[in-house]
C-alpha cells in the first residue's frame, strides 16, 4: 500500500524481459521510497538495472509486476492519455540518446514541452533563453541537433527536461559526454532547483561527479537494491511542491 508521505514509492517492483532464450529480470522486486526534494543516485555496474528502474518510476515502461506510485498516483491505474498528461505536468526527462527531435533547433527543442502546456509565448521565450544561457548555448539556440557536438546536444536535453519547471526530473546519465567545467555547470542548475524549488531528482549515473552531489546513492546489482546510503541532508530551505 502506498505511503503519501512519500513522492515516489515502488511496491515489489520488477521487470522481466522475455527476449532471448533465458528471460532476464532487469528490476527484480525493488521497494524503493523518495522524499521530496530529494537528489538521488541509481548506481551500480552496467545491466544493473538502473535505466529500466528509471522509465518504470517515470511511465515509460510498465512493470511485469509490482506498482509504482508518484505524487499519490498509481501509474500502473492511468489510462493512456492520463499517464501522458500525468507525465507532460509532473516529469522531466533526460535520456543518455538525447532523443532531440532532429528538425528542431535546440530553442525549438527546449520549449516544445511548454507548447504542449500551453505556455505563454512570453512565458517560452523568457524561460528558454534564460535556460540557453545558463547551459551555455545561447549562440547556438538556431542550431539543429545534427550542427551540435554530443556534449551540447546533452546540454539541450537538460534545459528541455528543466524547461516546464517539473516536481521531478529522471535524468539518465546526464553527464555523458560533457566535459568537467559543463558537467559541474549542469548540476549547479539543477542543484539549485533543487533547493530552491524542492525539485526530486533521480539520477542514472556512473559519474562519481554527480554522486558525490547527491543527498542518497542507492546501489543496483542484478535489478535488486543492494545498498541504500544517505550521503547529506537535503535542503532545510525547499518549498512545497
Amino acid at each position: 500500500m502506498n505511503d503519501l508521505s512519500h513522492v515516489i514509492v515502488t511496491e515489489n517492483l520488477t521487470k522481466i524481459y522475455d527476449e532471448g532464450a533465458i528471460p532476464v529480470k532487469a528490476v527484480n522486486n525493488v521497494n524503493l521510497k523518495v522524499d521530496q526534494g530529494e537528489f538521488t543516485a541509481l548506481v551500480g555496474p552496467s545491466g544493473s538495472g538502473k535505466t529500466t528502474l528509471l522509465n518504470l518510476i517515470g511511465g515509460l515502461d510498465k512493470p511485469t509486476s509490482g506498482n509504482v506510485w508518484v505524487d499519490g498516483k498509481n501509474l500502473n491505474t492511468l489510462k493512456k492519455n492520463q499517464l501522458i498528461d500525468f507525465r507532460l505536468h509532473n516529469i522531466g526527462f533526460v535520456f543518455q540518446a538525447y532523443n532531440l527531435i532532429p528538425v528542431l533547433t535546440a530553442r525549438e527543442n527546449i520549449e516544445f514541452v511548454m507548447l504542449l502546456q500551453k505556455a505563454s509565448k512570453k512565458e517560452r521565450s523568457q524561460r528558454v533563453l534564460e535556460l540557453l544561457k545558463e547551459v551555455g548555448l545561447e549562440d547556438k539556440m538556431n542550431n539543429r541537433p545534427d550542427e551540435l557536438s554530443g556534449g551540447q546536444q546533452q546540454r539541450v536535453a537538460v534545459a528541455r527536461a528543466l524547461a516546464s519547471k517539473p516536481k521531478f526530473v529522471l535524468a539518465d546519465e546526464p553527464t555523458a559526454n560533457l566535459d568537467s567545467k559543463t558537467a559541474a555547470n549542469l548540476l549547479d542548475i539543477m542543484g539549485k532547483l533543487n533547493h530552491e524549488e524542492g525539485i526530486t531528482f533521480i539520477f542514472s549515473t556512473h559519474d562519481q561527479r554527480v554522486i558525490d552531489r547527491a543527498h542518497r546513492v542507492v546501489t543496483l546489482v542484478d535489478g535488486a537494491i543492494y545498498k541504500d546510503e544517505i550521503t547529506a541532508a537535503p535542503s532545510d530551505h525547499m518549498k512545497p511542491v
